[in-house]
């Protein structure tokens, strides 16, 4: 092995540290895995979610290395879209809560006794245009 190839491997490396590192500080910061076995009355499972998340990273950190292409039936995709938009949401509703955003934002624009449309224009976006993004991007450059 020449000095190139080992100096890219060690970058790669640290690389990679660095990244979980920040990704672990950001779980811990948020306080995601606390929170929601406090959420679901499941404490006594909280070595699961951890090695649910420790597991998660580490398996699509190796696939993501490896670029397969997996030819899954509709059917099969579609627990794994509703899992990582699980996640994706979970997350989000994380950064929320501890940044205390939407309490800023009502008081700010004057809608403090309308919170419950707020969040309800925030979740129709979501789903609005998650279905129009899949329905025209995805399956309509498919034909």
């Amino acid at each position: 092995m020449n000095a190139q190839f080992i100096f890219v491997m060690l970058v790669g490396f640290a690389e990679g540290i660095a990244v979980g590192a920040g990704f672990v500080a950001f779980l811990s910061v948020l306080g995601i895995i606390p929170r929601l076995t406090q959420l679901s009355k499941t404490v006594h499972l909280i070595r699961y979610y951890e090695w649910g998340i420790i597991i998660g990273a580490v398996v699509s950190s190796w696939l993501s290395l490896r670029n397969p292409v997996l030819s899954l039936p509709k059917m099969t995709v579609i627990p794994i879209g509703l899992g990582a938009g699980v996640f994706i949401g979970m997350l989000a509703a994380a950064l929320t809560e501890v940044l205390n955003v939407l309490p800023i934002l009502t008081k700010r624009i004057g809608f403090i006794d309308k919170i419950l449309i707020l969040l309800m224009a925030i979740v129709l976006g979501k789903v609005f245009g998650s279905l129009f993004h899949w329905t025209i991007f995805i399956d309509g450059g498919a034909n």
